[in-house]
């Protein structure tokens, strides 16, 4: 019975520690979890403000694609305002030269109002000394952008290495004497 009693005092003491052990492994479990959580809410924080700074300068680059083309047209459309002026001006002279050259008398011709020049007439039909825009001018080549060395980076994202492991991961080789 004696022999009985302390088997059973080492089979209780040792469901005691076995207790012992499945508390502090669910203490750990538990203490997993609420650390996974904190570092997804960590993660998701930190991509959310990479995201946040992608928008942000995607906005200003979209502004200044928006900025250039609106001065660009403006100068198309100022452009295309002073040759539409041009063409009214050349088309009433034509109307004027027109008519001066129906008139039946010689005397008539001179008294047309106003009276049609032919030095006028060559400097209208000269329009083209209006602006310009250069061969390629409506491009916005020059607005185009890489993000292929962004996008590897990103690729590229892991975590950082534990910190027992950093000797092996700072990029430094250790130099080894001869």
């Amino acid at each position: 019975q004696t022999e009985l009693n302390n088997c059973i005092s080492m089979l209780v003491a040792g469901n005691d520690r076995i207790q012992t052990i499945i508390s502090q492994l669910e203490d750990s479990c538990r203490s997993t979890e609420e650390n996974s959580e904190a570092a997804k809410r960590e993660l998701c924080a930190r991509f959310d403000a990479l995201a946040a700074v992608l928008e942000e300068k995607k906005s200003e680059l979209l502004q200044r694609i928006t900025q250039e083309q609106s001065d660009k047209t403006g100068f198309i459309q100022d452009l295309i305002r002073q040759y539409k002026e041009q063409l009214e001006k050349s088309s009433r002279l034509v109307e004027t030269a027109i008519q001066a050259m129906e008139e039946t008398g010689g005397a008539t011709f001179l008294m047309v109002r106003p009276p049609v020049s032919p030095h006028w007439i060559v400097e209208a039909s000269k329009g083209g000394r209006l602006g310009k825009i250069e061969s390629g001018y409506e491009s916005m080549d020059t607005f185009s952008v890489s993000l292929d060395h962004l996008t590897e980076a990103v690729h590229a994202l892991d975590f950082e290495p534990a910190e027992e492991d950093e000797e092996y991961f700072d990029g430094e080789e250790e130099e080894v004497e001869e």
